[in-house]
């Protein structure tokens, strides 16, 4: 065998092993869910062992993309909405938000159960088992993407189109400094906070201090004015917990063993900040 043979075999090896790390540290899961206005909707949940991370991704029936991820070791949960525009109302393409909070370990399946579980028929309709109902946020500022990684590394790629548009809350700030163990103070440079009038921003402090309101986008009827937008996203079906079942052990005490999966349905209500009305049509 030639050095130029060798070389070859060398890169195809290569190209075989990087294959089967891609293979293993991220599978998918095609799921046909029925949400609640009746329609069905196609959800792709992947599942990275290696980065502890889960993600959710399905398009509404009015377009809308939405997108989940999950980020376990740092207990952060994304939300990203890739909204179509109205055109004939002035809006561009689309508009994208993300939306960034803290979440319970203990609500979702791990990322290594995740990429275990395995559908007998793809080709089922299923619906969630449990309705866990609405959850409302109401956010306090803005992320600063290229420090974002502060609060999760994720969080840059996966929002670089809502530049302006990624949001979290002090309360989460307040969970994830005591999950990580340093002061709140950390995250300074990953957050711009919204303006505590309608004509600038107060600073860069992350002290829980009451700021001036601004009127809801749905009285709001200045298309140039600032208010408060609220954008609704809702999880249809996801893994939400192990089931465990009993043994046929005679013994009193017989051991226990995981017999399934917990699904269920989630919805989340955020409120934010938006410099015009015209970036929140559908709150109307």
């Amino acid at each position: 065998m030639t050095k130029r043979d060798k070389r070859r075999c060398s890169v195809h090896l290569v190209v075989v092993v990087l294959c089967l790390v891609i293979d293993f540290s991220d599978t998918q899961l095609v799921i046909n869910v029925r949400n609640q206005g009746g329609d069905v909707v196609q959800e792709n949940i992947f599942a990275n062992v290696t980065d502890d991370t889960v993600s959710l991704e399905f398009q509404r029936s009015d377009g809308t993309l939405i997108t989940q991820v999950i980020d376990f070791r740092n207990e952060v949960q994304i939300l990203k909405a890739l909204i179509l525009g109205e055109e004939e109302r002035g809006q561009s393409q689309y508009q994208v938000v993300c939306f960034i909070f803290h979440f319970e370990k203990e609500s979702f399946i791990s990322s290594d159960a995740m990429s275990k579980l395995r559908q007998k028929n793809p080709s089922t309709i299923r619906t969630p088992e449990e309705d866990l109902g609405r959850t409302n946020y109401t956010m306090d500022y803005t992320v600063v993407l290229p420090h974002s990684g502060l609060i999760s590394p994720f969080i840059g790629d996966l929002c670089a189109e809502a530049g302006e548009a990624t949001y979290t809350r002090h309360a989460d700030l307040v969970m994830w400094a005591a999950v990580q163990g340093i002061p709140e103070t950390t995250y300074l440079t990953a957050l711009k906070k919204f303006p505590s009038s309608v004509d600038h921003f107060t600073g860069n402090s992350v002290e829980d201090k009451p700021r001036p309101s601004v009127s809801s986008c749905t009285n709001m009827k200045k298309m140039r004015s600032p208010c408060q937008c609220h954008l609704e996203l809702c999880i249809g079906w996801y893994p939400c917990g192990l089931k465990y079942c009993k043994g046929k052990s005679q013994a009193k005490n017989g051991m226990t063993y995981r017999c399934g999966i917990k699904t269920c349905r989630k919805c989340h209500m955020f409120a934010y900040y938006v410099a015009q009305k015209q970036q929140c049509l559908w709150d109307e």
